[in-house]
């Protein structure tokens, strides 16, 4: 793992990073500092905590917002079917009858 020193609202923290990411690290850092700092900027808040916490609930309100990637499902699988799988399919609806059929 790759240490990076960044700085979020002027203060310089070392974070752990992994090999490669390196530019996602420094996009989440340089998002979180734009929120934090938007919030100090307003002049509402004053504590760090407070901008941090704020800013942690900004941004993962946006997330939850964020319209979500389709993922298109896998196409559908022919049936298998086999004498070895059509029998044991009978046994298990034999074992099962009270219940009603497996398949």
């Amino acid at each position: 793992m790759k240490q990076m020193e960044v700085t979020i609202m002027g203060q310089s923290y070392l974070l752990g990073c992994p090999e490669g990411g390196e530019a996602a690290l420094s996009a989440a850092v340089a998002q979180v500092d734009r929120e934090m700092s938007a919030i100090r900027d307003a002049g509402k808040v004053k504590a760090r905590e407070r901008i941090a916490v704020l800013a942690a609930l900004n941004l993962a309100y946006q997330l939850a917002e964020a319209p979500r990637v389709a993922v298109p499902a896998p196409a559908p699988a022919e049936p298998m079917s086999t004498p070895e799988i059509d029998a044991l399919v009978k046994r298990l609806d034999e074992a099962l009858e009270h219940d009603g059929q497996l398949l």
